[in-house]
């Protein structure tokens, strides 16, 4: 779905684990690294959208994570002419809609609950990514290629407060089991 602009509706996925670390994926065949992301259907609405992009771009179902955020508004990053691809052929841009620009995100803050061998990059038939780690929450900063750092920057920046507000909340809790124990 392109809106009136050329911005392709899209999520982030900013995925945690208990340790606090961000979960870092690598694009098949390349050496450039994302957080999972993916577009919205025009018949789906965004949750839906990201509980389908984290099954098929990493194998998770929604048992194993718990919303902490989401970005209050649409980031938006343009794409520059020679890393686009003929949206027309690949399905993203329908008949009479606007030339493809870039993507317009509302990006999310998940907890991950599970295990990590509950990842899995091939549920798809054509993954996008071939391997993965966990990372600090702001290293993606230096790994992600150039024209998606403003949005990333905005991202981690909007979400930070809460992704260390559930740190703090846990490492409180912790500290009281402690105390009673």
């Amino acid at each position: 779905m392109i809106d009136a602009n050329g911005f392709r509706y899209n999520i982030g996925i900013i995925l945690v684990n208990q340790q606090r670390q961000v979960l870092l994926a690598k694009r098949v065949g390349q050496d450039a690294w994302q957080f999972p992301q993916g577009g919205i259907n025009s018949d789906e609405k965004i949750k839906d959208a990201l509980l389908r992009e984290l099954y098929e771009e990493i194998g998770l179902e929604h048992s194993v994570v718990k919303i902490i955020g989401q970005t209050k508004h649409w980031l938006r990053y343009k794409v520059p002419y020679n890393f686009t691809r003929d949206k027309s052929v690949s399905g993203i841009v329908k008949p009479g809609e606007p030339e493809f620009v870039g993507q317009k995100q509302r990006w999310y803050l998940l907890k991950f609950m599970g295990d990590d061998a509950q990842i899995n990059l091939n549920i798809s038939s054509k993954p996008e990514f071939d391997g993965w780690q966990w990372v600090s929450y702001w290293y993606p900063l230096r790994k992600v290629i150039f024209f998606k750092r403003g949005v990333y920057r905005r991202a981690l920046a909007e979400l930070s407060p809460l992704f260390w507000q559930d740190h703090a909340r846990r490492n409180s809790i912790n500290s009281l089991d402690h105390l009673l124990t």
